[in-house]
């Protein structure tokens, strides 16, 4: 297996700026970007084309063909498969993107009748309505969520967690009332410790903004669902008593994923990423599900996950820079879905001259993820068989920039799109 040699052991590259480190947000770099002098109409330009893809423009009627056409060829193939990958949602961070019909990033392995979700982004729920995952009410024309088995979650960023709880406030509706048996949930736990204020070179360091739940201000996946059932009271009640819905908490298991003990590893702040061994989080009849570490700080932890069947292995990245720990999990996978960024749109919305504040965010925009040249190589250290490119950022995209992995991957390239679906190992029969 081939060592990528990106960041030693994984460990985030530091950014001077000051004593601190600053936290990853597309959304925060979006907003620096357009904020200066009128950068909207400055205009983001597609290399040797000319065309303004700042905010995106809508796609024409052959690019629009030539994505359902891709969508609806997948999905013929799929056909007949055990195991199934199916995509559904594509588009990476906390945004709404423009002329886009890519909905938050979420992903769902089935297996046989089962189906395992991968993170849910904006707009899973209507998604997995929409790839038909479930049996469908003939009447009612809903889609039924009760082979439903697992939800995880690679790290707790709002873009990957936002419509979680909507799938079982909405699923009670949808069929989840009749899973065989709670559906498991894995997510991260507790941080521990809070990340560092960001800082600008040169510039006063502000005072730390306030604390939100300073009682518990870093909470895990268990603490998330916890306050969302607070949140969420007056509905839960609502419905256990007017229309007599068995209880939420009967329907769902949730787990805060436990790291194993890592040699070298000293606080979250300090070794992020220290390398390590992939460790088993799940297992059953179906999928066995190991986990490691990747980089996405000053999140954490942030996970990879790998699901191994009968017919292949799927490897989801989660959010990530490049990342030797990642290679080791996705060894000789069968797919390996990977997140990406577009580095053309991030020079577009921090053109020269730079001050100490947009440079540190811009470093930071491409050292928290992976660029279009670089996900190939990571493909190809890891010996993956097929690419699939997801968690696109922007939205917006355009496939010429995204082909661009392909130099340096020599196995099949799939540039995701929502509802796409892609067969692991051999079909039934053949």
């Amino acid at each position: 297996m081939a060592t990528l040699c990106f960041n030693a052991q994984c460990v985030p590259t530091r950014l001077d700026v000051g004593d601190f480190q600053m936290c990853d947000c597309i959304g925060k770099a979006l907003q620096l970007g357009m904020s200066r002098r009128g950068f909207l109409g400055a205009g983001w330009k597609l290399a040797g084309a000319g065309i303004p893809l700042l905010v995106g423009l809508p796609a024409s009627a052959a690019e629009n063909e030539q994505k359902q056409a891709a969508i609806a060829h997948a999905r013929e193939q799929a056909k007949g498969h055990d195991t199934r990958l199916v995509l559904l949602g594509t588009a990476g961070g906390p945004v709404w993107w423009p002329n886009c019909d890519r909905e938050g990033i979420s992903s769902a392995l089935v297996v046989g009748e089962s189906v395992y979700v991968v993170d849910c982004g904006n707009g899973v729920g209507k998604r997995y309505k929409q790839a038909e995952l479930g049996r469908i009410d003939e009447v009612s024309g809903m889609a039924g969520m009760e082979n439903l088995r697992g939800i995880f979650l690679t790290h707790l960023h709002s873009d990957h967690t936002i419509d979680y709880f909507n799938l079982f406030l909405y699923g009670w509706y949808d069929g989840l009332t009749a899973v065989k048996q709670p559906v498991q949930i894995y997510g991260p736990g507790r941080r521990g410790e809070m990340e560092p204020v960001f800082s600008i070179p040169g510039q006063a360091t502000a005072a730390p903004p306030p604390v939100v739940n300073p009682e518990n201000p870093t909470p895990g996946t268990v603490d998330m669902t916890n306050y969302l059932y607070q949140a969420y009271a007056l509905d839960i009640n609502d419905r256990l008593r007017d229309a007599h819905r068995p209880d939420l908490r009967s329907l769902m298991q949730v787990h805060d994923i436990v790291i194993p003990p890592i040699s070298g590893f000293r606080s979250p702040n300090e070794t992020p990423v220290p390398r390590m061994d992939p460790f088993k989080v799940y297992e059953d009849e179906n999928v066995k599900v190991t986990a490691t570490l990747v980089n996405h700080f000053p999140i954490w932890p942030a996970f990879a996950f790998r699901f191994d069947t009968d017919d292949g292995s799927v490897v989801f990245s989660g959010d990530t820079s490049p990342c030797d720990n990642l290679v080791r999990l996705a060894h000789g996978a069968d797919i390996l879905v990977h997140e990406v960024i577009d580095t053309s749109w991030v020079d577009a919305l921090f053109p020269a001259p730079l001050g100490a504040r947009e440079t540190a965010f811009r470093q930071h925009l491409l050292n928290s993820h992976t660029s279009i040249d670089d996900v190939g190589k990571v493909a190809e250290a890891a010996g993956a068989k097929t690419l699939v490119l997801s968690h696109i950022a922007p939205g917006h995209a355009p496939r010429a920039n995204l082909v661009r992995a392909q130099r340096n991957f020599s196995g099949q390239l799939i540039i995701g799109e929502d509802l796409m679906q892609i067969g692991v190992g051999r079909k039934r029969n053949s």
